[in-house]
């Protein structure tokens, strides 16, 4: 079967023991990561697996990616 590329939004934030990270159009897929190195390449690992995990169940792999924007707020 051919392999199809897709692209995940992922949300890194800034932890007392590094990074973590979550997927938001995969509801539950989170990684960590002492920096952003490594928490980029166990993201890449989480979502392969969340998806090989839809794929054993027959399940669809979402197709929604979630919009960024940014507001400005006075503070």
């Amino acid at each position: 079967a051919k392999k199809m590329l897709r692209r995940f939004k992922i949300i890194l934030e800034k932890e007392e023991s590094g990074f973590s990270v979550t997927v938001p159009s995969l509801s539950g897929c989170a990684s960590q990561g002492e920096n952003i190195e490594e928490c980029l390449k166990n993201a890449k690992e989480a979502i392969g697996l969340y998806i090989q995990s839809l794929k054993e169940d027959k399940l669809p792999i979402p197709e929604g990616d979630v919009f960024l924007e940014e507001i400005e707020v006075a503070v």
